[in-house]
């Protein structure tokens, strides 16, 4: 059966007009993408790929420099009024007006809209009950979780019923529960209202959702296909390694990738590595049989994800690794002295309770964990613990120092990269690295060692001049990254460091964080994708500001209903400690 082109793109190029005397910027070269009525296509590639440009172009807010594209049967460039009237677009940015409630932020766009009264009490019900925001309407969007703000942002773009939804990254920062309630909308509203949907994303499994997904790389289309026919990219290539006694995923997955020859990728699965071979090569080659003796292999079923990171890697043959050596042979042993202790953490703003009665310790050198659905407290926690926010009651004691009597002491010691990137988008990076140096009490020569230090650390040399607003999303994030280090803390804070980025940059970062804590580094993290959680030595999970599960990987696996990959264990563990609660209430 013939289905309709809701999309239809042919050799469509877009390039910028040359800035500071740099050479023209091609964002997209000769792309063929195609869009079905009624289906998802998803769209899916690293930082610069094209994908938000694509997306702009498809709404009619950029000009084509030359090629074709059709939007619900019309020339976007010549019919831009007529196809915006029939879509709804969500950029990564979506523009919610934070001094309005929830209903009010939604009564504006369905204003804007031109929707009924009548219309609007059915479908707002509909909505407001399928993104969990029913009890939260008259809260002011601003007083929102960042995951909350992403699911008003969906549900006001879906006042109305478009024909097609264009959805820039609309998970990012949201929770696993919260990015599968978002999934099961779109899916029920395709189901149900025949609506076309475009999705850029950076998670694998999103994208294994659609009917269609393309590969982007530079502005080019790398391949497409349905995720199975992806996934057959990387069929018999894949395999499982089970880690050693002691040995954490973060140190084994290192040593896979240490061996380019042989190695595609590598990243933590459900208490093991997941890796990916090249083509042609045999396991006997791997370089951490000869760091760790024979390990136990088993071959997997490949994953859309794999796949992603093979068209990447021969895309992309540069490599920007870490400077600092990490011994793969070592041991997880947790250093006697504590870094990080908390007792009975108490936060309160008025009657609401953020923070109930949290207590753990984070050991010197250790990656420890912080998880939770959004509004779970995690924020609140990192910011008691940084001195940025006195807790209500209970002891926090950080790098030996008391946090209510010694913050100031305290933070000297401490490096913090906030959720959203804490840098001066009209400065350098070189003037971003030298103001925050200086705010360390860092100048003079030291200064000047401890900025090429960190820029080589994160890739960062040859961009010194360019201004921290115009670099992308990856590299924002090294920025912020070689800021938080550039006093060389004790302690490094990460507030989900790597929250829209794509996979690429997410293996580089962790490779970084591996480096960072095999040198002495303290890491607390908090991190929205459950895979990256396999890389930390221990773990808390965090709802409503109670702690309701602590422990290794392995030991969060187990209480996970033995779940098979951490995704599906936070699940588990966060409806099982929500349904207690119902019980007792």
């Amino acid at each position: 059966m013939n289905r309709k082109f809701i999309i239809k793109a042919t050799g469509l190029s877009k390039s910028f007009a040359a800035k500071q005397g740099r050479e023209i910027t091609q964002a997209l070269a000769k792309v063929d993408i195609e869009a079905c009525e009624g289906s998802m296509t998803a769209i899916i590639g690293p930082d610069g790929a094209g994908k938000t440009t694509f997306m702009r172009l498809v709404c009619g807010l950029l000009s084509r420099t030359e090629g074709e594209l059709e939007v619900l049967g019309l020339d976007v460039q010549k019919n831009s009024q007529r196809v915006q009237e029939q879509l709804g677009y969500m950029p990564q940015r979506f523009g919610l007006y934070e001094d309005l409630s929830v209903r009010e932020n939604m009564d504006l766009y369905a204003d804007l809209h031109g929707i009924s009264k009548e219309l609007r009490e059915q479908r707002f019900a509909k909505l407001l009950a399928m993104a969990g925001l029913t009890p939260f309407q008259e809260r002011l969007a601003g007083k929102l979780s960042g995951g909350m703000k992403q699911k008003l942002g969906l549900v006001c773009t879906l006042v109305r019923s478009p024909k097609l939804l264009l959805l820039d990254e609309p998970t990012v920062g949201v929770d696993p529960l919260s990015r599968r309630d978002l999934w099961q909308i779109l899916q029920q509203l395709v189901a149900e209202e025949k609506l076309t949907v475009l999705v850029s994303t950076a998670y694998m499994e999103e994208a294994e959702l659609c009917e269609h997904v393309y590969v982007l790389h530079k502005g080019r289309v790398l391949a497409h296909g349905t995720p199975e026919e992806l996934r057959q990219l990387t069929s018999g290539q894949c395999y499982k390694m089970q880690l050693p006694e002691g040995k954490p995923a973060r140190l084994l997955g290192a040593a896979l990738l240490e061996d380019r020859e042989h190695v595609v990728d590598a990243v933590p699965d459900g208490g093991a590595v997941r890796f990916v071979l090249k083509q042609g090569a045999q396991l006997e080659q791997l370089l951490a049989y000869r760091y760790l003796g024979h390990l136990h292999t088993q071959r997997v079923p490949s994953r859309l994800e794999d796949s992603f990171m093979l068209l990447l890697h021969e895309a992309e043959q540069e490599n920007q690794g870490v400077s600092i050596a990490v011994d793969y042979q070592q041991g997880v042993k947790l250093h006697t002295e504590k870094d990080i202790e908390v007792k009975n953490l108490l936060r309160k703003f008025g009657d609401f309770i953020a923070v109930n009665r949290t207590s753990f310790d984070v050991h010197r050198g250790e990656i420890f964990g912080l998880l939770g659905p959004n509004g779970a407290g995690k924020t609140t926690t990192f910011r008691m613990l940084c001195g940025l926010l006195p807790a209500s009651d209970g002891e926090a004691q950080v790098a030996g120092m008391n946090m209510r009597t010694a913050r100031t002491q305290a933070r000297a010691n401490l490096g913090y990269v906030a959720q959203k990137f804490s840098l001066y988008s009209d400065l350098s990076v070189d003037e971003n690295l030298r103001f925050f140096g200086g705010a360390y009490g860092l100048f003079g020569k030291k200064l000047a060692e401890r900025m090429e230090s960190v820029k080589g650390l994160f890739g960062l040399t040859h961009l010194s001049d360019v201004q921290a607003g115009s670099l992308p999303g990856g590299y924002k994030q090294r920025l912020s990254m070689a800021v938080g280090l550039i006093h060389g803390p004790r302690i490094l804070f990460l507030d989900e460091p790597t929250s829209g980025i794509d996979p690429l940059a997410r293996r580089e970062f962790w490779r970084q964080i591996t480096a960072l804590a095999a040198s002495g580094t303290t890491i607390i993290i908090t991190t929205h994708f459950m895979d990256e959680a396999e890389y930390c030595d221990r773990m808390m999970i965090q709802d409503a500001g109670t702690c309701i599960a602590i422990g290794t990987p392995r030991e969060i696996l187990r209480q996970g209903k033995d779940a098979s990959t951490m995704n599906d264990a936070f699940i588990a563990i966060v409806e099982q400690g929500r349904s207690k609660e119902a019980q007792h209430a």
